[in-house]
């Protein structure tokens, strides 16, 4: 499925990334909406559930059918904001896993190069949502006036335990994606 039309172009992408060295870099869900997405979820940085090798081996795609909590809870939250899957891309503002789940400054200024290539092949791209605290360092970085931008907290395990009335709120702040999406139709 990686080489389906829509998410062709995002699979040459990250094994680009890859070739970069900078830890490992998973692919895109081919069951999302790819290069036809008009909305961008940037989480923070990739966790081990996502890396085919170390401890803790995953699926090696961004998804939300990984088998870990937090992807439960951002399919659970997509379903509850109503945001058809076809619309979306899932991504990170560092996209590699280098064994840790810390971002450094110089890592969050090269994820931002890296997301700002992303961009680039997302023609139908309309809003990005800065997906916890560590994503919406980059807010401003990528902010070019011409998206819509949106912040949400971490839809993790931490999150909910820790900060549960915010967790809750995480599908009414993506639902903001949806209405955004319905005024730019109108205005179309």
């Amino acid at each position: 499925m990686l080489q389906l039309p829509h998410v062709a172009p995002l699979t040459l992408y990250a094994a680009n990334l890859r070739a970069r060295g900078l830890g490992e870099v998973p692919d895109f869900d081919p069951l999302d909406g790819g290069i036809d997405a008009t909305a961008l979820f940037l989480f923070e940085k990739p966790g081990p559930m996502t890396a085919e090798t170390g401890k803790r081996v995953g699926s090696g795609f961004i998804s939300r059918n990984n088998d870990d909590p937090t992807a439960a809870a951002i399919f659970n939250f997509m379903q509850r904001a109503a945001i058809p899957r076809k619309l979306t891309v899932i991504w990170n503002v560092v996209p590699w896993w280098n064994g840790t789940r810390k971002v450094t400054a110089q890592e969050l200024r090269a994820g931002v190069l890296c997301v700002k290539e992303l961009v680039t092949l997302l023609s139908q791209l309309r809003v990005v949502v800065f997906v916890g605290d560590k994503a919406a360092r980059a807010r401003p970085l990528i902010d070019d006036g011409r998206l819509q931008l949106l912040a949400s907290c971490h839809p993790s395990p931490l999150v909910r335990a820790s900060f549960p009335d915010r967790w809750e709120r995480i599908p009414a702040e993506w639902a903001k994606v949806m209405t955004i999406q319905s005024s730019q139709n109108l205005l179309s």
